[in-house]
């Protein structure tokens, strides 16, 4: 069972962001006192990384919702369908009478 291609990519964006969080937090006495440079720096050098490395993940990810989105039936199509059938049995029956085809004579 091969794994879900979004969970693939959100671990590895992740592991862009932790790898050099903590590489710069334990080599580097400076970033432990500007804790919050150190989230910046690793914030930009996870998205690089991500930029470069991970297309083919994001692809992938991407495509996969697409197809779920694409097969989900929202709530208003169903509404929107719903309607258009009314609307069509209104003007099939309209043009039943205007023919004087209808059982009402």
């Amino acid at each position: 069972m091969k794994p879900a291609p979004l969970l693939v990519y959100t671990v590895l964006r992740l592991l862009a962001f932790l790898v050099p969080l903590a590489i710069m937090w334990f080599f580097f006495p400076i970033f432990r006192e500007f804790w919050w440079l150190a989230a910046i720096f690793a914030a930009l050098i996870g998205t690089s990384i991500s930029m470069l490395f991970l297309r083919t993940p994001l692809s992938k990810a991407s495509a996969e919702l697409h197809e779920r989105r694409e097969g989900r039936t929202s709530g208003r199509q169903v509404d929107a369908d719903a309607e258009d059938a009314a609307v069509e049995d209104a003007a099939a029956e309209d043009a039943a009478v205007e023919d004087g085809t209808t059982a009402r004579d």
